[in-house]
């Protein structure tokens, strides 16, 4: 039966290798922290859990840094609540963050490359600034600059800005509905490269994914209900360069619809963890590098049809 209509993927998805695409969907539970890289470690953990693994590791770095003087550099994507869990940890353990610099790792822009303000409430500036940094009691904070978000002016040196302090300590991220890391898309132009060059790319604005867009209209600020026109055409994101640079990685997948067992995120977790390394799978190159990743239950269980569910 499952030969008797046969089509192709739509011309708008990024990766149509149907072969590796039934191979990936075929993954497994139980096979799915199994990988040739010893240093790509894959960690399926209880749907709760997650949120707190990257708590208490956000608070072990910057402890270190406070106990030892040591600089620490974060790129952070925009789980925005989380942080607030971060900063009452810095304050009870009253943390010294002299030392942090964190850069976020992308920001909205306009359709003609303007990026968001800080101010912008929808931005992930905003938020990094709102949830994180004037959460933290004043006397612990490090100084407003080296809480870095992308601007304008700074858009052609945010990957030296990053490279001049040694590079990022941490890169934390997580898949998109694209398998884009960070906002670096598989189908912008912007990023239309071989994987060698690819490689080498640094910060830049790029064009959005309709994928992306209707990931992000589903988020709390855009009112949480598919309004596509809601979020912005473009953004400024890091490039893969900034991410290969970093001297660890620490990557989730968690998305679900609000808990529930529904989540597109099921599926570009396996590409991105057991698919081919390419740019049409961005966070694919996390692959090839020491990388910790952490995998919730609800999207490591198996994809299998659910006729009680249908449309």
């Amino acid at each position: 039966m499952e030969n008797l209509f046969q089509y192709q993927p739509s011309q708008w998805v990024p990766f149509r290798d149907k072969a590796e695409i039934e191979r990936v969907v075929g993954i497994k539970r139980e096979d799915m922290e199994k990988h040739p890289n010893p240093d790509f470690k894959i960690a399926v953990i209880p749907n709760d859990e997650i949120e707190m693994i990257m708590v208490a590791d956000m608070v072990k770095r910057i402890r270190q840094s406070a106990e030892t003087g040591e600089r620490l550099v974060m790129i952070l994507p925009n789980p925005c609540p989380t942080y607030r869990h971060v900063a009452r940890l810095i304050n009870a353990l009253q943390l010294d963050c002299r030392h942090v610099y964190a850069f976020a790792m992308d920001e909205y822009a306009d359709e003609n490359g303007n990026i968001a303000p800080p101010e912008w409430e929808y931005g992930f500036t905003y938020a990094m600034n709102k949830y994180f940094y004037y959460n933290i009691d004043e006397a612990l904070r490090p100084p407003q600059s080296q809480i870095v978000g992308f601007t304008n002016s700074n858009l052609p040196d945010y990957s030296q800005l990053i490279a001049d302090l040694g590079g990022a300590d941490i890169c934390y991220s997580g898949p998109g509905w694209t398998g884009h890391l960070a906002f670096i898309e598989p189908d912008a132009p912007e990023f239309d490269a071989p994987l060698a060059a690819w490689k080498e790319m640094g910060a830049r604005i790029c064009t959005l994914s309709p994928f992306t867009l209707a990931q992000n209209s589903m988020h709390g600020i855009f009112g949480k209900s598919g309004n596509l026109a809601a979020v912005p055409p473009k953004a400024a994101t890091i490039g893969p360069a900034d991410v290969i640079r970093a001297k660890n990685r620490f990557d989730t997948h968690a998305i679900t619809v609000h808990g529930t067992s529904t989540a597109w995120q099921r599926f570009i977790c396996r590409l991105v963890l057991h698919g081919p390394v390419t740019p049409l799978v961005p966070e694919s190159i996390l692959q090839t590098l020491p990388t910790n990743v952490y995998v919730s239950e609800n999207i490591a269980q198996n994809i299998e049809t659910d006729w009680n569910k249908g449309y």
